[in-house]
């Protein structure tokens, strides 16, 4: 994990906290290159979070910039979106402090562990349904997820 990806990952955190606080259901920050949305999607029953980046028009970087999409409500419904197949605790490495199963721009085979969801004491390993490239990660390590939440985008 990159320190601009850590530090990306703790503003979504912060925002969510933010959102959590003051009962609001959207917050759009934009620093510099980076513009970050969170959303509260409301459904029967539950309320979760929903962290979005969206795509920032910046310089080409010598080497090609992984796409990243921007992720809303209706990722679940994007026809690369992995779903969750359990209630349980999204994990994207095998333990703490190794390296991450999956990386935004990482090509991946069918059938590769993309993380694991520990439901009830047991530590599942969630294949990749297809072969591609990871274009968005929807969760964080550690996070909590239900059955048929999006997990990640391959396209």
């Amino acid at each position: 994990m990159t320190k601009e990806t850590k530090f990306d990952q703790e503003m979504i955190r912060q925002l969510a906290n933010v959102l959590d606080e003051t009962n609001l259901t959207e917050i759009e920050v934009e620093q510099k290159d980076l513009r970050v949305r969170v959303a509260r999607q409301l459904t029967v029953g539950a309320v979760a979070p929903v962290a979005a980046p969206a795509p920032v028009a910046a310089p080409a970087p010598a080497a090609a910039a992984p796409v990243e999409i921007a992720v809303s409500a209706d990722a679940a419904n994007h026809p690369g979106a992995v779903t969750s197949p359990m209630v349980g605790t999204a994990y994207l490495a095998p333990e703490p402090g190794a390296s991450v199963f999956i990386e935004v721009g990482k090509s991946i085979k069918k059938g590769e562990t993309i993380l694991i969801i520990e439901a009830m004491k047991t530590m599942n390993q969630i294949p990749s349904p297809k072969s591609g490239t990871v274009t968005a990660i929807l969760v964080e390590d550690g996070q909590p997820v239900e059955f048929g939440e999006p997990l990640i985008i391959i396209e």
